[in-house]
C-alpha cells in the first residue's frame, strides 16, 4: 500500500508523529510526503520538533517522490492552511475511489477549527464542498460534545525513538515533584500557586512566570530532567491533549494529571499506571506527599504506566491505527 501524506513543514507533533508510524509500518517508500519535508528525513530539528523524523529514509523518501502518481490512499496531515491549500492543488487529480483521511491535531475541539484560529475561516469548507473526509482522526475529541460517526478519537502519543539516547542508563530521581510550563490557560498558573512553595517545586524552577528562553532543560535535556523527577504534572494548555501527558510516562516517570476532557482509547488508569486528581484540584499536594512517602508504589504505577504507553500509545501502534481505518475504506 501506498499513502500519499500532504503535511505542513511546520512542526505538528501529531501529524509527525502519525508520519513516522506510518513510515515504520509501510516502510518508507510506501509513505509518500508531498510537499518533501526534509524535517522527515534528515535530524536537523531539537526535541520535540523532530518527531517525524525518519531514520535511514533519505533515499526511500526520493523514490517514493517518483510514484506519488500511484497510491492507495491520502492522508492531510495537519490542520494547516499551508497543507490544505498544498491539498487543494493535488485534489483534481485525485481519483473518486481514492479514500482520503484528515488527521485534525490542532487545538480547537471543532473539525477544521485550527485553520479559523490562523486565519482562513472557509478554507476548512472550501475544501470538503469538493469532496468531504472519508474519515478524520480527531486529538481534541471533547466528551462532552457529538461528533459525526466518521471521526474518530486520536491523541498525541510518543515516538520511542527518543528513549534511545538514554540507552541502558537509569536515572536517579533528584527532583521530588515538578512542573514545568508556560501559563497558557488558567489551571496552569492555578496549580503553579498551589505547588510553587511546597516540595522542591522553588529549587526546581516549578514556578510562576518561567521564562523559557532562560530555561535550563530543553530538548533531550528536558527529557532527562523528567526521567530524574519522582512525580511530574500534567494539566491542559492551549488544547487538553498536552505531549507532557506521554512524555511522563515515556520517562518512567509517576504522572499526576487532571482528568482529561477528550476521548482517548486506551487511557491510563488511576493508581494504576498513572494519578488523576480532582477538578477542584484539592487533593495534589495530598497525592504528591503519600506517593513520595510510598517510592515503592510510586515506581510500580510509573512503570505500568510505561508498559501501557509502550502497549497502546507508540507512534507505531499510531500509524496502524490509521493504516487499519485506511483499509476500512479500500
Amino acid at each position: 500500500m501506498k499513502i500519499l501524506y500532504i503535511n505542513s513543514r511546520k512542526a505538528d507533533y501529531l501529524q509527525d508523529i502519525a508520519f513516522n508510524g506510518l513510515s515504520k509500518v509501510l516502510g518508507s517508500e510506501q509513505v509518500i510526503d508531498s510537499p518533501w519535508n526534509k524535517k522527515f528525513h534528515f535530524s536537523v530539528k531539537e526535541y520535540p520538533k523532530n518527531f517525524g523524523y525518519v531514520k535511514n529514509s533519505i533515499i526511500p523518501s526520493v523514490i517514493g517522490q517518483l510514484n506519488k502518481s500511484k497510491v492507495d490512499a491520502v492522508i492531510v496531515g495537519a490542520c494547516n492552511p499551508r497543507a490544505f491549500q498544498h491539498y487543494l492543488k493535488l485534489l483534481p487529480k485525485i481519483s473518486d475511489n481514492i479514500p482520503v483521511g484528515f488527521i485534525d491535531g490542532g487545538d480547537r475541539p471543532e473539525i477544521g477549527g485550527d485553520l479559523e484560529r490562523l486565519g482562513f475561516p472557509k478554507l476548512y469548507q472550501e475544501v470538503t464542498s469538493k469532496r468531504p473526509f472519508d474519515f478524520i482522526f480527531k486529538r481534541e475529541k471533547l466528551l462532552s460534545e457529538s461528533y459525526n460517526k466518521n471521526v474518530f478519537a486520536m491523541p498525541f502519543g510518543f515516538n520511542l525513538d527518543h528513549l534511545e539516547m538514554f540507552g541502558n542508563r537509569i536515572f536517579g530521581k533528584k527532583f521530588d515533584v515538578t512542573f514545568w510550563a508556560t501559563e497558557s490557560h488558567p489551571i496552569r498558573t492555578e496549580v503553579l500557586k498551589i505547588i510553587q512553595d511546597k516540595f522542591d517545586c522553588k529549587e526546581n524552577g516549578s514556578i510562576l512566570g518561567i521564562d523559557f528562553k532562560k530555561f535550563p532543560h530543553k530538548g533531550n535535556l528536558y527529557l532527562q530532567a523528567l526521567a530524574q523527577s519522582k512525580i511530574s504534572l500534567n494539566f491542559r494548555g492551549g488544547g487538553w491533549d498536552c505531549v507532557r501527558y506521554w512524555e511522563i510516562p515515556a520517562v518512567k516517570t509517576l504522572m499526576l494529571s487532571q482528568k482529561m476532557q477528550i476521548e482517548i482509547p486506551n487511557d491510563f488508569v488511576h493508581k494504576e499506571s498513572a494519578l488523576f486528581c480532582q477538578d477542584d484540584l484539592s487533593d495534589i499536594e495530598e497525592l504528591c506527599q503519600y506517593y513520595l512517602d510510598n517510592p515503592k508504589e510510586a515506581q510500580e504505577i510509573a512503570l505500568n504506566g510505561f508498559e501501557h504507553l509502550k502497549k497502546y500509545h507508540s507512534e507505531v501502534e499510531r500509524g496502524k491505527t490509521i493504516l487499519q481505518k485506511v483499509q476500512e475504506y479500500l
